[in-house]
């Protein structure tokens, strides 16, 4: 038989057979050791499951594989940031300067999601860039903004298992 998944209520196999909701509770550092270690580690509550999943190890996978990607535009006086099909805008009189209020605009915007945006139309498939916005640090977003080395994995990160 292949590699189990981890499900708490306890293990699955490919039958799906599930233990007790109660076990995750019990088992918690094995569905953390699962999920760093790079295996499936899926919560089930009645019919919803959830899936545990190394930060690190999504925010690289999303980092590098969302649709968006910023473009940065020269303009007289500054810089503008923007995201084509996402609501978000900033303006600097540098690169930088423009790159960190975008930072900022991104975190304003991860908030608003949340708080009221996620079940708007125009809004509900931002949920990966959601993420990737509230998993990484300022200057985690400061890279995958600009497409600099290293989109995929932040200095802090080196060490690391992944």
């Amino acid at each position: 038989m292949g590699r189990q998944a981890t499900v708490f209520g306890v293990m699955t196999c490919a039958d799906g057979t599930l233990g007790r909701y109660n076990a995750g509770r019990t088992h918690f550092a094995e569905l953390l050791d699962a999920a760093h270690e790079g295996r499936p580690a899926i919560v089930r509550r009645d019919t919803a499951r959830v899936a545990v999943v190394d930060v690190e190890r999504l925010r690289v996978t999303l980092a590098g594989s969302l649709r968006w990607r910023a473009q940065v535009v020269a303009e007289a006086g500054g810089f503008s940031v923007f995201v084509p099909g996402v609501p978000v805008a900033a303006d600097g009189p540098t690169f930088d300067d423009a790159i960190t209020s975008m930072v900022e605009v991104l975190r304003e915007y991860a908030e608003d999601w949340q708080d009221r945006l996620r079940e708007a139309p125009n809004h509900r498939d931002n949920w990966a860039l959601v993420q990737l916005i509230c998993l990484s640090d300022d200057a985690q977003l400061r890279v995958w903004l600009t497409g600099g080395p290293g989109i995929a994995a932040h200095p802090s990160s080196r060490g690391r298992r992944s």
